[in-house]
This record gives C-alpha cells, sequence and structure tokens, in this order.
C-alpha cells in the first residue's frame, strides 16, 4: 500500500511538472496540486496506520508476556523455590 501511494505522489508530481512547463493554465496547476496533496495525505495516513499497528504489536506482546511472567512465579511459589 505503501508503494502505491508513493507512486500516486510521483505522478502527482509528473503532472504538476507537466501542466507548468507545457501548458501555464492556473486550473490544471491548482488541480494537480490537489492531487498531490491528497496523495500525500494518503502517504502521511498509511505511514501513521503503520506506525499505530506495530505499536498495537508490541502492547499485545507485552501482555503475553507479562502473563506468562505471571504464571511462571505461581509456578515458584507453589513449588517452594
Amino acid at each position: 500500500m505503501l508503494t502505491r501511494c508513493a507512486k500516486l505522489f510521483e505522478l502527482g508530481i509528473a503532472a504538476f511538472l507537466d501542466s507548468l512547463y507545457n501548458y501555464g493554465d492556473i486550473f490544471r496547476q491548482v488541480n494537480s496540486v490537489l492531487f498531490m496533496l491528497v496523495s500525500l495525505g494518503l502517504l502521511v495516513r498509511t505511514t501513521t496506520k503503520m506506525r499505530l499497528r506495530i505499536t498495537e504489536g508490541y502492547i499485545a506482546r507485552i501482555e503475553k508476556l507479562e502473563k506468562e511472567l505471571k504464571e511462571f512465579t505461581r509456578g515458584l511459589v507453589k513449588t517452594g523455590v
């Protein structure tokens, strides 16, 4: 998904440069700028969601390890070690 977003942003830059150097119409420049901004927003949202997913994975792993640690310490208490 991230590669698709990057390609979309590159296409926006190409569209902006094409309208800037070939036609010069204000509408086409604004249209390509909006295209770039939307794709940049998509890139930011995707990277934010990826970071959040990684953080959630870490939290789940920590909870699992804490549960295993509690079970381990209960076993040590029962055996008298």
